[in-house]
């Protein structure tokens, strides 16, 4: 198992952090957590999303980009909380579809992250997150970021769509699929055990 790559992909609110945290917790793995904390775009992005996407973006591909060279060194498994490919085959395509990042802005961006994907390592086993919009949204209340309550339902609702066609067309890993709208991993023992045989069974 030494050197394993696991990632955790999801929408907002679907409880990728969580399962980082249990994951690292019963494996003793080392932990990525995606960025949102030191994104000093991100509140001004959720105010003006055309005037701030292409900012916004940028600084989760270079930091995502910087984590996978973090990662690479390794020696341990390590488990990331939403990769490079999520930010830009969802995230920031979904904001050029919406015509909140022009093209111009969008083709720098594209040609930044296929550079990227050329020289890095794929994950071993990409575990996608697969949950409602009414969860996301009581999931969403339940932790109480302000910038994340103003959210439309509509993005969310198209981010789903989007997930559920890249986890199909996702072909640089093996990928599991796991429903999270009514199972408990993080206190219910048969959930846990039932995720931890899975995992384990791809692994």
């Amino acid at each position: 198992m030494s050197g394993r790559y696991i990632a955790i992909a999801g929408n907002m609110g679907v409880g990728k952090s969580s399962l980082v945290e249990f994951l690292c917790k019963h494996f003793k793995l080392k932990p990525f957590f995606e960025p949102n904390d030191t994104n000093p775009y991100l509140e001004d992005f959720y105010k003006d999303m055309k005037g701030w996407a292409f900012h916004s973006q940028m600084y989760f591909l270079s930091q995502k980009f910087k984590m996978h060279h973090q990662l690479a060194k390794c020696e341990k498994i390590v488990v990331q909380d939403r990769t490079v490919f999520e930010d830009a085959e969802i995230f920031a395509t979904n904001l050029y579809k919406q015509g909140l990042m022009t093209s111009r802005d969008f083709k720098i961006y594209k040609n930044f992250y296929q550079s990227i994907v050329k020289s890095i390592r794929p994950p071993d086993l990409l575990i996608y997150l697969k949950c409602s919009l009414p969860a996301i949204k009581k999931r969403i209340a339940k932790r109480g970021r302000s910038s994340e309550k103003a959210v439309p339902d509509d993005y969310i609702r198209r981010l789903n769509t989007m997930y559920n066609q890249w986890s199909r067309r996702y072909k640089l890993s093996p990928v599991m699929v796991y429903p999270t709208d009514r199972l408990d991993y993080l206190e219910d023992f048969i959930d846990q055990q039932d995720l931890l045989a899975k995992i384990a069974k791809h692994l």
